[in-house]
């Protein structure tokens, strides 16, 4: 009979009691860890046997939130961020950078793994699968969108806001929304900001038309092929 193959977290945490303490629940669990103590960019080498990251925000090197952002550019791995920054700032940021969970310190290892374990039940089509929309196919793993089966050669900025767009489409989504979720949190992040962006995108998705202006809110995907809101 051939084994199951266990579930892998990495754990970015500079505490040298909390780090190791942290994988130890975790594989006390059953799930397979481990453990980087140092804020830096993520690679392909990093992430190859990875199915969820547990990362701290205050880390030697780096920013959590700069790892967060970086890394969403690349892969859609979940990210559990477990912080002891509790202001309600800090969480709503870290969800727009593409965060599925925010866990605040101390906290109970029960929760904690139990967190964890509700992550990683979730079907792997959410993250595998990609998005169709009509002619549009989005690759969340390869961060790629097609338009009739040819690249739309999108910038990474142009494919988050479309990804943002796709998660519900026919609903408005508010380009304040909009502008937390895609743009640098350290540079321009204003609505014309935004609005540049989305005007970039629409010239490489026509002549289709797919991202309609609802006016006073935002922006919208337009639902097609029996999609709904």
């Amino acid at each position: 009979m051939m084994a199951t193959m266990s579930r892998c977290v990495l754990v970015i945490e500079d505490d040298p009691a909390l780090g190791p303490q942290l994988v130890r629940h975790l594989v006390g669990a059953g799930l397979a860890a481990r453990l980087l103590a140092e804020g830096r960019p993520l690679d392909g080498e990093d992430l190859h046997d990875v199915d969820l990251v547990v990362l701290d925000l205050m880390l030697p090197g780096q920013h959590g939130f700069d790892i967060l952002r970086q890394l969403r550019a690349t892969s859609a791995v979940p990210v559990l961020v477990l912080s002891a920054r509790n202001d309600t700032a800090d969480k709503v940021r870290g969800l727009q950078l593409g965060a599925d969970d925010y866990m605040t310190k101390p906290f109970w290892p029960e929760e904690f793994v139990a967190r964890v374990q509700a992550r990683l039940r979730r079907p792997l089509l959410e993250r595998q699968a990609g998005i169709r929309i009509g002619p549009l196919e989005l690759d969340l793993d390869r961060r790629e969108a097609r338009l009739d089966g040819v690249s739309a050669g999108l910038t990474r900025v142009e494919f988050e806001l479309l990804a943002a767009l796709s998660e519900r489409p026919g609903a408005a989504v508010s380009r304040r929304a909009l502008a937390g979720r895609v743009l640098d949190p350290d540079g321009p992040g204003d609505p014309r900001t935004l609005d540049v962006h989305v005007s970039r995108l629409r010239k490489k998705l026509a002549p289709h038309g797919l991202i309609e202006t609802v006016w006073g809110i935002g922006y919208r995907l337009r639902a097609l092929d029996g999609e709904a809101p």
